[in-house]
């Protein structure tokens, strides 16, 4: 079985179009889903459509109906799009990802997915539903308040992200408190670790910059990024497509939410 095959056989499939949501842990689309290159990405990913997709495992297993969800770190690739789906990437580490790792790794691939997709619905709503469901005590709890240092690590990461690699150590020095500790609060009250806080973070500048105009070049140096190639190594490890694919066919709601 040759996972990596794309291009000619592929060509009737529907291609990558819609709207998307991106919030620090959190990636969703909805739209037409198209097929993707081989890939492993550290998020979950849970797909729901309402036509039966294709995707296919690093074991040349194919997994077809129309839920599916992915665990992190497992290389796959969508083999056969669908016209009308939902697709939500969740971080492992957080209480939602955390369930829907343990569902999918527990239940399969096929059984797993809780998420019912319904056209026309706004994309939040799907996203805040699928949260309360794999992980409703966290939902039922409500924001909790943050220790005065997370408070203003989360105000000085923007401008530190922008500017290039951001330093634990340093940050937590500016904050006034160790390193340790702000790694073990900055996970526990956000929600994800502050380096895949950063590294989402940084894909959300890259796409704010691309929606005012910017290249991909300016985008990733913009963003933080050492260079386009690395913004394009990103987006393709945690998503399977190239930052183009994401910046010219979607509209994004860059939700500042959780």
């Amino acid at each position: 079985m040759d996972l990596s095959r794309t291009g000619a056989g592929l060509a009737r499939e529907p291609r990558w179009g819609g709207a998307a949501l991106l919030r620090p842990g959190v990636l969703a689309f909805t739209g037409s889903i198209g097929p993707t290159d081989i890939h492993a990405h550290h998020a979950v990913q849970i797909i729901t459509a309402t036509t039966p997709f294709t995707v296919l495992d690093e074991h040349g297993a194919r997994h077809r109906a129309t839920k599916v969800a992915v665990p992190a770190d497992a290389a796959h690739r969508i083999e056969v799009g669908t016209q009308d789906g939902t697709v939500i990437f969740l971080e492992p580490e957080s209480a939602p990802g955390r369930a829907a790792q343990l569902r999918a790794v527990q239940s399969g691939w096929t059984v797993a997915p809780v998420l019912t997709f319904t056209r026309r619905r706004a994309l939040a709503a799907v996203v805040d539903e699928l949260i309360a469901h794999l992980a409703p005590d966290a939902a039922d709890d409500g924001p909790a308040a943050r220790h005065p240092a997370i408070d203003d690590a989360l105000r000085l990461l923007p401008d530190l992200v922008a500017a290039g690699p951001v330093s634990g150590t340093e940050l937590a020095a500016q904050v006034g408190i160790s390193a340790s500790r702000l790694t073990h609060l900055f996970t526990e009250q956000v929600g994800i670790p502050l380096r895949r806080y950063v590294l989402w973070s940084r894909l959300r500048a890259a796409i704010i910059h691309v929606q005012a105009g910017d290249d991909l070049t300016g985008a990733a140096h913009g963003a933080g990024f050492a260079d386009s190639a690395h913004l394009t190594r990103t987006t393709r490890e945690m998503f399977g497509l190239a930052p183009s694919v994401l910046s010219r066919h979607v509209s994004w709601d860059l939700d500042t939410g959780r």
